[in-house]
């Protein structure tokens, strides 16, 4: 993670080393494949971000070649038909990651060989690096007896593959060839070379490049049968704007009740945006760096049949080409089906005045509006009336309550009924501590029935709430401080809840400077050690962002003040 560099006049050196008691953790990013020359299986691919380079005294004689599509390499090569100047010839073929993403992983396979053998001041090699020409994490020298590495004759064997080390991870990866030695004008034979005539060769026969990203999509304009009608029957639509920065709008998927039942790809872009398979992560894999479109009109028809009737929790998502995601639909709706459907009452009329062509009204108590954002702790009250024909009240009637907690796969779970006063009015309370949620209220004409005759759904953001401690208060020059803490609210996701920590001088602003992750419980640690000599004062607090697997909006904790001496 990033220093904070700066909060105070006095500190303008002050950096925070980030060692974190659980461990540093980052936010995840969104990954794809991207496979070229070959995929794992064999079959040809482009070579989207490869480019190839030579530099030559003769400009004779130094090749990089790309026989890919025809089943052969990328291949970089000093003839043996001329003699090679020291430091000076090379082939080089070079990716290059899009400015939207990283190199998270690279796996190869490469063969060569230096065959033109080398001399005491001069000698063929080659070699791989990355992020850089000069951070090589293999290579073959001549004069060094290296003569070769892998197999030739069988591109994908087990002896070709090379994986990068972490530490040569960034946005370029090199395969070179070249005539080394201490200076020029010292010279690589010639006349010497394998059965291509080449003096030093290397083959690149494949990559699964794995590519980072962290910028995800964002969808608007949000429409269709879908997102409006309560109720959905056959096939309904949802269309919206999607756009995204990075490898480009990919898929809309479709969750009933917390269970993923469709996924659609928006647009194949002519064949490119299409998962190839082939990955050992669950990552889709592609041709191409930027595969899907990074911006479209989407319209994408749904079977609501995959559901069974009545109501349910629909979530609709939509995802770049890196699984990144943004939410398009959280709802709450009905779904009617002819088959399978209640054609005529299944049990006695629910309430004084029962009908079918019931209206209900349902809101916030003190406002009219279907949407509530409040802090975490507070209970709010819900008002309702139920009425028939001609506005007159049903009374004594039951009405169903389902509330459905804001974070993928929840699902819905019943809540006590209340049942309607003498007006038709009713009311229900929503306890302290309760997370984001989306509360659907359904009254059925008669008791029994499948379909309701009204419905009607409420959404309730809650801030996320947080506790922050910092031990000691007052701390000197190389001296540690510890912060402890805890969210408030849960559930907390099975793989804890990551917690951003920031510091400012007082009344300057915030800036991050380290990411933590909770355990399950919601509790988080993390440590500092001062690095420069005070005196200052620093405040710090504590930031949950939302997240999907987290039914609370962003939240801020207290904020504890420390004097440094």
């Amino acid at each position: 993670m990033a220093a904070v560099e700066r909060i105070s006049k006095r500190a303008l050196a002050w950096t925070l080393p980030l060692v974190a008691a659980l461990g540093a953790a980052t936010a995840q990013a969104g990954q794809y494949h991207v496979y070229s020359c070959r995929t794992p299986a064999g079959a040809t691919a482009p070579t989207d971000g490869w480019t190839g380079t030579v530099a030559s005294t003769s400009a004779y004689d130094t090749y990089a070649l790309n026989s890919c599509a025809a089943g052969g390499a990328l291949v970089a090569a000093l003839g043996d038909q001329t003699t090679h100047q020291a430091n000076n010839d090379r082939a080089t073929w070079s990716f290059a990651t899009p400015g939207f993403d990283s190199l998270a992983a690279a796996t190869v396979w490469r063969a060569g060989d230096t065959a033109g053998g080398g001399l005491a001041n001069a000698t063929y090699q080659y070699w791989l690096a990355g992020p850089d020409q000069y951070s090589v994490f293999g290579e073959c020298i001549a004069t060094l007896e290296c003569h070769g590495d892998g197999e030739m004759a069988s591109p994908l064997s087990s002896n070709n593959l090379v994986r990068v080390p972490s530490a040569n991870l960034g946005a370029n990866v090199f395969l070179s060839v070249s005539c080394g030695g201490p200076s020029q004008p010292f010279d690589c034979p010639a006349g010497k070379g394998d059965t291509n005539n080449f003096a030093a060769s290397v083959y690149l026969y494949a990559a699964d490049l794995t590519l980072e990203q962290n910028a995800g999509p964002v969808a608007a304009n949000v429409n269709g049968e879908l997102a409006d009608a309560p109720v959905v029957s056959g096939t309904s639509d949802v269309a919206f704007q999607a756009s995204d920065p990075g490898a480009g709008v990919y898929e809309a998927v479709f969750t009933i009740d917390g269970r993923v039942v469709q996924r659609t790809v928006v647009d194949r872009n002519g064949g490119r945006c299409a998962d190839v398979g082939g990955t050992a992560d669950g990552s889709p894999a592609f041709l191409y760096l930027q595969p899907c479109l990074q911006s479209a009109s989407v319209d994408v028809p749904f079977d609501t049949t995959v559901a069974s009737n009545g109501p349910h929790h629909l979530v609709v998502t939509v995802l770049d080409a890196a699984g990144n995601s943004a939410p398009v639909l959280d709802r709450q709706l009905v779904v009617s089906n002819a088959a399978g459907a209640a054609t005529a009452s299944s049990g006695q009329p629910n309430g004084s005045g029962a009908s079918a062509q019931a209206s209900l009204a349902v809101a916030w108590h003190g406002t009219t509006s279907a949407r509530l954002s409040m802090p975490f702790g507070r209970k709010e009250s819900i008002a309702g009336r139920l009425t028939g024909a001609g506005g007159q009240p049903i009374a004594g009637a039951q009405i169903e309550v389902q509330a459905s907690q804001a974070s993928v796969g929840a699902a819905a779970v019943a809540m006590s009924s209340p049942v309607t006063g003498p007006d038709g009015s009713f009311a229900l309370t929503v306890p302290a501590g309760a997370s984001s949620r989306s509360l659907l209220f359904a009254y059925h004409a008669h008791l029994g029935d499948a379909l309701p005759a009204a419905t009607r759904t409420l959404q309730l953001s809650v801030r996320a709430a947080l506790r922050v401690a910092v031990s000691p208060r007052s701390a000197s020059v190389g001296q540690r401080i510890r912060f402890s803490g805890r969210l408030l609210g849960g559930p907390v996701p099975a793989s804890g809840k990551l917690l951003i920590l920031e510091a400012r001088a007082p009344r300057g602003p915030w800036i991050q400077f380290q990411v933590v992750r909770s355990d399950t419980r919601g509790r988080f640690k993390a440590s500092y050690r001062f690095r420069f000599a005070g005196p200052a004062n620093y405040q710090f607090r504590v930031v949950s962002e939302p997240e999907s697997d987290y039914p609370f909006g962003a939240g801020v904790s207290n904020v504890v003040s420390l004097h440094e001496f």
